[in-house]
């Protein structure tokens, strides 16, 4: 379960490692997990041969906590030396030797009785605990295991996505500062470019006079060409939902990298509309700290 901390931002970066060791049975059980970046959610399991009857089990358990990155878990068990393994009677089994010997004995017509070390000495009647006995016998403590293991690989990761809040809000501020720089400017850039447009007319028509209503019109439509409000307003909305995005007590990495997509998308579209030197260069600085949020955000849950 998610880690929560009411008022306190929960995010957490990909990349960490745990380890844990337990003693069970006759031997010891040692986890160790590294997690790294990746797009979707993958965990990979090692196991020792006689623990295979346990992966589903062990993936379930990591997967409850690790929801997104590439997790590889690896465990090992290892016995005392001085543990001996006690074997175990496989009664099914040997009553079908039994019986198999019986009918063996009366198809030839002998008389001979069937000695017990006979059949203890057949495939499968006794066995040392391997396999599945032992699986059975060891899943409480390697899953007690695992998840000490996936702790510490939590506790690491929460450390590191603390860091990474630290930075995204850095750059978070930079990104209000360049809007708020590109709403000011914004409606001076109507204003101008109308001033523009109404010296080069002069310029062209000369004293034959200016017609003030087509003017107006084609300053109209050019105040339309080069308005950004909706980009701008667009783009505080993504702001506000990347704010609320970073408290979320969830998973937030895909969400982040989609509103950085469009944070992206309506900073591309303000610098072409605009027109104007000044906008372009704070569209520009803008670009370059999404890029590096972006980084970031590649390396949260």
């Amino acid at each position: 379960m998610r880690q929560t901390r009411k008022g306190i931002p929960m995010i957490k970066s990909m990349t960490g490692y745990g380890k844990a060791e337990i003693a069970s049975g006759k031997g010891t059980i040692g986890v160790e997990i590294r997690s790294v970046n990746h797009r979707y959610g993958e965990i990979s399991v090692k196991l020792p041969r006689q623990l295979l009857p346990l992966e589903h089990a062990v993936r379930k358990c990591v997967s409850e906590q690790v929801k997104r990155g590439k997790a590889e878990v690896f465990i090992q068990y290892g016995e005392r030396g001085d543990a001996v393994p006690v074997p175990a009677v496989n009664l099914p089994q040997a009553r079908a030797y039994h019986e198999a010997l019986i009918l063996l004995r009366e198809d030839l017509g002998l008389n001979d009785p069937i000695p017990l070390a006979l059949i203890a000495v057949q495939k499968d009647v006794l066995v040392t605990g391997e396999g599945e006995s032992l699986s059975e016998s060891l899943q409480d403590d390697l899953l007690a295991a695992v998840r000490q293991a996936v702790d510490c690989l939590d506790a690491m990761r929460l450390r590191e996505g603390m860091m990474l809040l630290g930075e995204l809000r850095g750059r978070r501020e930079s990104l209000t500062a360049l809007h708020s720089a590109i709403r000011m400017r914004a409606p001076l850039v109507v204003t101008e470019n109308a001033v523009r447009l109404r010296e080069r007319v002069s310029q062209l028509v000369g004293d034959s006079g200016v017609d003030d209503a087509r003017l107006a019109m084609e300053i109209a439509v050019l105040a339309d060409r080069c308005d950004i409000t909706e980009e701008l307003v667009r783009f505080e909305s993504h702001l506000q939902q990347f704010d609320e995005t970073l408290i979320a007590d969830e998973p937030v990495g895909r969400k982040l990298d989609f509103l950085l997509q469009e944070l992206n998308r309506e900073a591309n579209t303000m610098g072409s509309k605009a027109n104007d030197a000044e906008i372009a260069g704070h569209v520009v600085a803008l670009k370059a700290e999404l890029e590096k949020i972006r980084e970031q955000v590649q390396n949260i849950e």
